[in-house]
């Protein structure tokens, strides 16, 4: 089946296969003779190709054939972190970024992850004593008749929770929809009691790290997070006919509610350095006091059926074929046990550097991880398989003779799935480096899942990122661009969103040192996310058949990166920047209507902001202009300046104190939200606190709320500073 795969990309017409050249082979090979003769005769008297050529070249450069080819190596066998088989990928990934004649290296940390030893999870009709035999579910992912893995299958990992409580629970079920904070405020509101109940909740909503540390405040014994169809199924058709995830299909992942590291928070992993103990990582609060489990459609659904009690809200019901929802508590009750693993273990960064020519101590970083939860076909080897793509036409744009201004770092993490481990690892020990010399961190974690571009970045990158995407074909429809099918929202305009939260790679870089980054992807939620059904055989069906996706986002992924490493001015607008926050304000300023916050503060700074953005644009422009006999009158410290100021004014936006009980999240624009370390939030200091003040309804509250109007203010104006480049 996979060669068949391989056969067809290789032998598919043009209009599919959108290979490297155009037209005939005949004009390739007279073009690929004609060019270097032409360079040849003109002798001295040529210039040097553009770097806008070079840019150019790079779009005609992809091979969709070679990224199947990636993918479908770097999906084999399933690979943890931790384990052989991610090792042999991260070998697999030195190697392509070795033959494109970079410099290319590994980086290893000892790191703390966890496995599953013991899991078990029985149901009772009733509480005890019991009067039938409980059901044991087998907690396993069926594999599918003709699974061309059906071998490598055997090798994953038992479905777990990572970080999870050692320990056995046994409890009435309690059912809490989403597990958000305001459905266990509804339970309490509708007198179910949590107390000592073993819940059962969806995912779909929130971290499930969060899910659990919302069950335990209410004083839950256990849980078990199930996949409802109706989130991840639907009215699909079931993996392999279909894309829905199958009904044993079951979402492994982390509940760590911390980035990096649980035994180095906020320091590296090196060797021989100060570690937490295992009781002071408990201690933390960042793992979970309570055993859990996740768990399929199919077992959720058997649980939910034994619940009786009050019917469950209509919002909290499942979807077509589902049995009634019920609150509880009980009379089904389970019985759960979990005994984990957590060790030591040596994970692998891989890394090539292209050294820049003008300014190799500025450095523009891409980045996605590599281990997987299973076979990681679109989480994360999408990416993967698109930076490999990415490095080889930079390889093939060297051997043509161009050279970024700029260091390019490529970079492909580990342990991501854990905590961001390997990226934030990597950060804390590199962080003075990164914040004196990064210029932008660009992450494509699972960038191919479906049809549709989606993209997050800080405001100051956004204009660049409308600039590429007009010049990339939409990988679903080659008669327009990526930027024509993405302004086909209701607006019709460009929806961008935002990164402050902690869901993947670029949460170090933006959120502990402030540098500009920016994460995109093809499509939104896919039903088979963290299963064992993430794999080459759902990609190639449905997720990107033709690989056209991949090649998608290698090109705008590289386009970007092109620019900020050979523009000479960095293609940063801040005025972009300041309106983003203009309309952010108001929203905070609706939000906290009737209460006693001024953002009178706020307002101020942003203003100043506007100002600067638009001084230090009007000296771009003029710098800009000064062009052919006039170019010698360009100071390059004139040039450096201008963007180390434009470098630096995200750094600005950083507090070395970091949110409240949050602190080793430093940017006080864009954080992860107090309800979901996934989400994002607008000035998070400022929401949470209001959303407590609003909560206690005390002066002190109330004060403490003004205090993060302040201290947002303040950073602004540390922002209108860097880029006004004068002390006051």
């Amino acid at each position: 089946m996979r060669l068949q795969t391989m056969e067809r990309l290789e032998k598919a017409p043009p209009t599919l296969r959108r290979s490297a050249t155009t037209g005939s082979s005949s004009n390739g090979i007279l073009a690929s003779v004609a060019l270097p003769l032409l360079l040849v005769l003109l002798g001295l008297f040529a210039s040097p190709p553009s770097k806008s050529t070079y840019h150019a070249l790079f779009l005609t450069l992809s091979d969709n054939a070679t990224a199947a080819r990636h993918l479908l190596a770097l999906t084999r066998r399933p690979h943890v972190a931790g384990t052989p088989a991610n090792a042999e990928a991260a070998s697999y990934v030195l190697d392509v970024l070795s033959s494109a004649s970079f410099s290319a290296r590994s980086a290893s940390y000892d790191v703390l992850l966890s496995y599953p030893v013991t899991r078990s999870l029985l149901l009772s009709p009733s509480p005890p004593p019991f009067s039938a035999s409980p059901v044991a579910f087998d907690l396993i992912q069926e594999i599918y008749p003709g699974d061309p893995y059906a071998t490598s299958a055997a090798e994953s990992v038992p479905t777990f929770h990572a970080y999870s409580r050692s320990g056995s629970a046994a409890g009435p079920v309690v059912y809490a929809n989403y597990g958000r904070l305001e459905d266990f405020a509804a339970l309490g509101e509708m007198g179910v009691n949590v107390t000592g109940a073993v819940v059962l909740a969806r995912y779909g909503k929130i971290f499930r790290g969060d899910i659990l540390k919302n069950a335990e405040e209410a004083g839950a014994a256990a849980a078990v997070v199930y996949t409802d169809a109706k989130d991840y199924c639907g009215r699909e058709r079931w993996f392999p006919d279909g894309p829905g995830m199958p009904p044993s299909g079951v979402q492994v992942g982390t509940t760590f509610r911390g980035i990096g590291d649980p035994t180095t928070p906020g320091w590296p992993s090196a060797a021989g350095c100060e570690r937490l103990s295992p009781a002071e990582v408990s201690a933390s609060g960042l793992v979970p006091g309570i055993p859990s489990l996740p768990i399929s459609a199919r077992d959720g659904e058997a649980i939910q059926r034994s619940v009786g009690g009050q019917v469950a809200p209509d919002e909290w019901q499942g979807g077509e074929g589902a049995p009634v929802y019920r609150l509880g508590p009980g009379p089904g009750f389970l019985n759960l046990t979990y005994i984990g693993n957590e060790t030591l273990a040596t994970i692998q960064n891989v890394f090539a550097v292209i050294e820049g020519k003008e300014e190799p101590d500025r450095y523009v970083i891409l980045g996605n991880h590599r281990d997987a939860w299973t076979f990681g076909a679109v989480d994360p080897s999408s990416g993967t398989a698109a930076l490999l793509e990415v490095a080889e036409r930079l390889g093939k744009l060297q051997k043509r003779g161009w050279r970024p201004r700029r260091t390019i770092v490529l970079c492909n993490w580990d342990a991501e799935e854990y905590g961001l481990i390997g990226s934030t690892e990597w950060v804390e020990e590199n962080r003075e480096m990164l914040a004196s010399r990064a210029i932008a961190y660009l992450n494509a974690d699972c960038p191919v899942r479906g049809s549709g571009f989606h993209a997050s970045t800080t405001p100051q990158l956004d204009e660049l990122l409308k600039e590429v995407t007009k010049k990339v074909e939409d990988p679903d429809n080659f008669s327009q661009t990526v930027y024509d099918s993405w302004t086909l929202s209701p607006n019709h305009s460009p929806q961008i969103g935002r990164l402050g939260g902690g869901a993947t790679d670029f949460a170090a870089f933006i959120q502990h040192v402030g540098v500009s980054s920016l994460d995109m992807y093809f499509g939104e939620g896919y039903p088979v996310y963290h299963s064992l059904y993430d794999d080459f055989v759902w990609m190639r069906n449905f997720g990107d058949p033709f690989f056209h996706r991949h090649i998608a986002v290698a090109s705008i992924w590289g386009l970007v990166a092109l620019r900020l490493a050979d523009d000479e001015f960095l293609p940063f607008d801040y005025s972009s920047y300041a309106s983003e926050l203009q309309r952010s304000a108001k929203i905070a300023k609706d939000q906290a209507v009737n209460t006693p916050v001024s953002f009178a503060p706020l307002y101020k700074s942003i203003e100043k902001l506007k100002r600067a953005a638009s001084t230090i644009d009007n000296q771009k422009k003029g710098l800009e202009s000064k062009v052919g006999l006039l170019k010698w009158r360009k100071d390059p410290l004139t040039v450096r300046d201008v963007n180390d100021r434009l470098m630096m004014a995200e750094r600005a936006l950083t507090d070395r104190e970091g949110l409240f009980q949050k602190e080793w999240y430093k940017h006080l624009i864009y954080g992860p939200s107090a309800q979901d370390d996934y989400g994002s939030t607008m000035f998070p200091g400022v929401d949470d606190a209001i959303w407590k003040a609003k909560r206690l309804n005390s002066s002190e509250a109330w004060h403490f709320a003004q205090h993060e109007v302040w201290r947002v203010a303040r950073v602004i104006d540390q922002a209108s500073l860097v880029l006004g480049g004068k002390f006051t």
